[in-house]
């Protein structure tokens, strides 16, 4: 049974298995059925082996896409750091 809170946790390993099961000719909904797995998860997994060799989205990604990834955080990071230096200023002002 399925719990959204909590997840199932399946290794790298055991991903490319049930991506070489599927591509060694054994059908998609008896996989599917067997080893409890949706549709969604199965199809992710068997695109991203096909197209980078893991399933693992951060092995998946181009230099570009960490370098934005990369700057998008720095981005948070000094938005946050920018709203709480104009609170101080508010509070030092009023005093």
């Amino acid at each position: 049974m399925r719990d959204p809170k909590h997840p199932r946790q399946f290794t790298e390993e055991f991903r490319r298995r049930i991506v070489a099961l599927v591509d060694s000719g054994k059908p998609r909904a008896e996989v599917m059925r067997e080893y409890d797995l949706g549709e969604s998860t199965l199809g992710r997994w068997t695109r991203r082996v096909r197209a980078c060799g893991s399933t693992a989205a951060a092995d998946n990604r181009t230099p570009e896409q960490n370098r934005l990834i990369g700057l998008e955080r720095e981005n948070a990071r000094l938005r946050m750091e920018v709203d709480v230096l104009k609170q101080a200023a508010l509070t030092f002002a009023r005093r």
